[in-house]
């Protein structure tokens, strides 16, 4: 037998079959999609502290509740890690739908997420830090300060809060218009991401981050929904 013939012999035909895990992917995104805006939502509702108050004002609250507070951050943790995969799966369960506004809302969401996830400090804020190591109040109000004050820290805040109020609002009119969930889901999604930054008290922005997690179980639906094949091409 020649090298040729052996080459043949082995080629794709004999090759094992490729495992299908678009089905693992699909019921993936669907669970994930609703959790980050759940846990933001819970954080918000039982928080000690309004979320703008002074440094000082948020350390007091902190250390009068330390094992709230350090529960606090599993939440938050859960936002932190969650969001860009959440909004990734709207975006997925829309895009045929409503192309254009999916392409437009998934791009002004994302950039101001991830600037928003890799830049803003994450969930061991300094305050926190604070008072879980018995930090020196001073010297961690002025860095909490300064921290506030980085012009990169800023931008990042001004594309993380473009990214909530336009970015979701396009992806909620894009899942709206796309018709693969039911309408209220997302208008819901326009109306939490619209209305958040915008809405006063930590309960009240609590509920609307409730709101906002029930336009994107809107996701959930649409992906639950979904055969395989709709969902992505075969291996």
């Amino acid at each position: 037998m020649t090298l040729g013939d052996t080459t043949t012999a082995a080629g794709p035909s004999a090759a094992r079959p490729l495992r299908d895990v678009r089905g693992f992917w699909r019921v993936l995104l669907a669970v994930v999609a609703p959790l980050p805006m759940i846990a933001k939502g819970v954080y918000y509702l039982l928080s000690p502290v309004e979320g703008g108050a002074e440094f000082k004002d948020t350390v007091a609250a902190f250390a009068a509740h330390p094992q709230l507070a350090d529960t606090l951050k599993w939440f938050d943790a859960v936002f932190v890690a969650g969001l860009v995969p959440a909004t990734f799966a709207v975006a997925w369960a829309a895009r045929r739908g409503a192309p254009r506004l999916t392409t437009a809302g998934a791009l002004i969401a994302l950039v101001g997420f991830l600037a928003g996830v890799s830049l803003l400090g994450g969930v061991l804020t300094p305050a926190l830090l604070t008072v879980q190591h018995d930090l020196d109040i001073d010297a961690m109000a002025k860095l909490d300060q300064a921290w506030n004050n980085e012009p990169l820290i800023m931008v990042a805040g001004l594309l993380f809060i473009v990214g909530i109020v336009f970015g979701l609002g396009l992806l909620g009119a894009a899942l709206w218009r796309s018709r693969v969930a039911p309408a209220w889901m997302g208008i819901a999604l326009m109306a939490g991401g619209i209305t958040h930054p915008f809405v006063p008290g930590h309960i009240g922005q609590g509920v609307g981050l409730l709101v906002t997690a029930a336009g994107f179980a809107g996701a959930s639906v649409a992906l639950l929904r979904m055969r395989n094949d709709e969902f992505d091409l075969p291996a």
